[in-house]
């Protein structure tokens, strides 16, 4: 006999975690279906650092949801005990007009965020780990931190837990269908039916959804790296804040304070990146991975210059205009799809699963989220 529930929620990362807690608080019943473990290494909830911040420079209708964000985080660590938010203060380096400080600036300004701007020699002075180039501006906000990813898709998966959803990792999906009464699930195990079905399913949206899916998803090989620096000192935690810096070039990289027992400064390539197959990627972290990282920190921080420590492999699913799609899909009224964050959607994940909530319960949703529906693309 097939197993049957409300809502069947397929990929169970920080997206899916979230979406099940919040539809199991609602009192639905709910089965999240996850590949991997939870957490897990293999998608992009892993490297013990993810950056939240307001100062937006992506979109300034991302503020209001980043608002909810924050308070839905502090909820949650009063429901589960666990700390999860940490702000440090957020510093944004680039060439004058580049669009990593206009937008952040243009976010500020839209929504009466506070923040300094810094010029090329205030920026050394206040933050003198950095050696920015001649003419490099910076925009400083207070409210900027990060949030540990394993330890918060844990602390979703176990709130999800303790309101009655059902969870299962190490079960894929190997199909499923629209029926009459909704859809049907076929795992590797066994099968399930459900009224409605959610899928947060990452950078394995494409493979799963297929032809069903109004827009293209591409994924991408994101490396990042821990290095021994020459002076750990200036760069811990209550010294220096989470940064992210655009170069000339256009790159983008970003990083964090050294963490309590944490040995190494974390630094990722934010982009440019190649695109891969999430099932064939490389995930051997190579010596080009790392040395472009290392030139970075040598030409920009020196003082967190060192050697190799570790290294890891990330993925991003990127949608066509590097906005997030969290909707119903088209002409399906029982398949809602939250995707294509993009490499900048972790933070999200706690008003994201409010948002997936409302949709899959009423097909609405009163957040400011209408910016990120399919309807964009038509």
């Amino acid at each position: 006999m097939i197993q049957t529930y409300d809502v069947i929620v397929i990929g169970v990362g920080s997206m899916g975690a979230a979406t099940c807690y919040q539809l199991a608080r609602r009192g639905l019943r709910v089965l999240g279906l996850e590949q991997f473990g939870i957490p897990h290494q293999s998608g992009s909830h892993h490297g013990q650092t993810r950056m939240i911040r307001l100062a937006y420079f992506e979109h300034p209708d991302y503020v209001p949801l980043l608002q909810r964000a924050y308070a839905a985080w502090r909820e949650l660590e009063v429901e589960t005990g666990t700390r999860l938010l940490q702000i440090t203060g957020g510093i944004y380096m680039g060439p004058p007009g580049s669009r990593l400080l206009a937008g952040a600036e243009e976010s500020c300004r839209q929504h009466g965020l506070s923040y300094e701007y810094l010029d090329s020699q205030s920026l050394r002075d206040a933050f003198p780990q950095f050696q920015p180039h001649a003419g490099t501006e910076a925009l400083f906000e207070e409210q900027a931190g990060f949030l540990v990813p394993e330890d918060t898709v844990a602390a979703l998966a176990m709130a999800a837990l303790a309101q009655g959803a059902e969870i299962h990792g190490l079960e894929a999906v190997r199909a499923w269908q629209i029926t009459s009464q909704g859809a049907e699930v076929t795992t590797e195990r066994t099968r399930y039916a459900a009224s409605r079905i959610v899928f947060t399913s990452g950078a394995w949206t494409n493979h799963i959804l297929r032809d069903r899916m109004p827009v293209d998803l591409q994924v991408t090989r994101q490396p990042l790296a821990w290095f021994a620096p020459r002076d750990p000192d200036s760069l811990k935690q209550g010294k220096l804040p989470v940064w992210f810096m655009e170069t000339e070039d256009g790159h983008g990289h970003y990083g964090f304070p050294i963490l309590p027992g944490t040995p190494g400064f974390k630094v990722g390539l934010h982009r440019p990146a190649d695109e891969v197959d999430p099932d064939t990627v490389d995930r051997t972290f190579h010596e080009r991975d790392w040395e472009s990282l290392a030139q970075f920190l040598q030409q920009h921080i020196p003082a967190a210059a060192g050697p190799l420590l570790s290294g890891s492999v990330c993925l991003y699913t990127n949608s066509p205009d590097g906005h997030f799609i969290v909707d119903q899909l088209p002409e399906e009224e029982r398949v809602f799809v939250c995707a294509g964050f993009s490499g900048h959607g972790f933070k999200f994940a706690s008003v994201v699963g409010e948002m997936m909530a409302d949709y899959v319960s009423s097909g609405r949703t009163q957040l400011p989220a209408r910016f990120l529906r399919f309807s964009r693309f038509q």
